[in-house]
């Protein structure tokens, strides 16, 4: 992909949850060492030279708040905090019409705090392939499938199955046109773009790229976030 001066890059930040798993607790400003868990994603993308621009998507409740820390931290690229929608994906398309003009549109969930430069780099050169690209790491235990009854159905190889995350990162034309003509509710972007029948390139994620949904997970995330930094 041409560097940043060639090729314009936006990034946007998906936090509209309602973190209905986290106790009562709103995830997204839950502070790990001292710092609101999004910010730590809008940090490397305000710091990666290839974003030009970044766009925040919030509950409307948390939208004051989310300005507040754009403020705080002083971020640059940050072009805008707008509210999402009902579902993620609505949230989404919040997110890349409020976008400036771009020909890339990295999507992240700001729930995944662990994100790092090397795993941007190897996004953006994977989505060059076919314009669309998802972070992910290989399943490492057994999966089984499962009735509603909670009987097992089957055990699928785990050979060639990977776990998504984010980024994900797409053409923005190729991302928006997905989104106009996906109507069903579905998890991630990269899922719609797979529904109009366009090959989605899988690169390789990070296993600390975890999304905190639970509050053992926002323990586990600061184990993480502490190494890196390198603070005992």
């Amino acid at each position: 992909m041409p560097k940043n001066n060639e090729s314009k890059i936006g990034a946007v930040v998906v936090a509209a949850g309602t973190s209905s798993r986290m106790g009562g607790i709103d995830k997204i400003f839950a502070p790990i060492m001292g710092v609101p868990l999004v910010a730590y994603s809008l940090d490397q993308l305000e710091g990666f030279s290839r974003v030009n621009q970044i766009i925040l998507v919030l509950d409307h409740a948390s939208l004051e708040r989310g300005q507040e820390l754009v403020l705080q931290r002083g971020y640059k690229k940050v072009r805008s905090v707008c509210p999402g929608g009902l579902r993620r994906q609505d949230s989404v398309l919040q997110g890349i019409q409020t976008l400036e003009p771009c020909d890339w549109v990295v999507v992240h969930d700001g729930a995944r705090p662990c994100l790092d430069y090397a795993v941007l780099e190897r996004g953006l050169e994977s989505a060059v392939e076919t314009g669309a690209a998802v972070a992910g790491v290989p399943v490492k235990d057994t999966i089984k499938a499962v009735s509603p009854q909670q009987l097992v159905v089957n055990t699928p190889d785990r050979q060639g199955l990977w776990a998504a995350q984010t980024p994900q990162i797409f053409r923005y034309d190729l991302l928006l046109d997905a989104h106009q003509r996906c109507t069903e509710t579905v998890t991630d972007d990269a899922a719609m773009v797979e529904s109009l029948g366009h090959k989605v390139k899988m690169f390789l994620g990070s296993y600390e790229n975890l999304k905190v949904t639970t509050p053992e997970d926002l323990a586990l995330a600061e184990i993480f976030l502490r190494a890196r930094t390198k603070v005992l």
